[in-house]
């Protein structure tokens, strides 16, 4: 196992050390999850993934990626008490300690869609729509706007305009203001470098 595994590896033991300590019950509804048989069921991108203090768990009882793995330990561990209200859309670099990642999410995340995409907007819609985007209203300006679910109390917002004779093309991706008492800014990047691979996978 190399250095970088090897603190993931303890980064992961950590968390469900913490994980170990909460009631998963209690925090079910706050979280929008459900408990089954003593594990939090969390929908993660709209695939269910198991929540205890044994390990995060996919569908078919197998260890989930690093990456699901931390963003669902943090979404559990900084549950707050009560529901904040939603707030309004907001880019990554919007929140107040989003400084140190701002680059590598516009990198990331904007300018691989967007490059990836350029001239394919009917190729974009149809694999958001494949992976469980759904068309959001507040369309307007817009060549294609999609919202998801990546956690049940996250939805995120992305917008995408296809390039013209004068501009390329130009992607964002926006979050509610509640996002940041639920995640901390490396699990709101990862949720949006995790949507990027998934719309490059189609």
């Amino acid at each position: 196992m190399n250095e970088k595994a090897k603190v993931f590896e303890r980064t992961y033991r950590s968390y469900l050390e913490q994980v170990a300590k909460v009631d998963l019950a209690g925090r079910a509804d706050r979280l929008g999850a459900r408990m089954d048989g003593g594990e939090l069921i969390i929908p993660f991108y709209g695939k269910n993934y198991r929540v205890s203090a044994g390990g995060v768990l996919d569908s078919m009882g197998k260890p989930a990626d690093f990456a699901v793995s931390v963003v669902a330990c943090k979404y559990v561990l900084m549950c707050p008490e009560t529901a904040p209200a939603a707030g309004d859309w907001m880019t990554y670099r919007d929140f107040k300690d989003s400084g140190p990642l701002v680059n590598y999410f516009a990198n990331n995340t904007h300018r691989i869609i967007a490059e990836t995409f350029s001239g394919k907007l009917d190729a974009l819609r149809a694999v958001c729509m494949k992976i469980g985007g759904r068309p959001a209203s507040e369309a307007a300006g817009f060549d294609l706007s999609i919202q998801f679910d990546a956690l049940p109390r996250i939805p995120l917002f992305l917008r995408f305009n296809d390039r013209d004779d004068e501009f390329p093309a130009q992607c964002t991706v926006l979050f509610r203001r509640s996002a940041e008492h639920y995640l901390d800014m490396e699990c709101l990047a990862i949720l949006g470098t995790f949507l990027t691979g998934r719309l490059l996978k189609g």
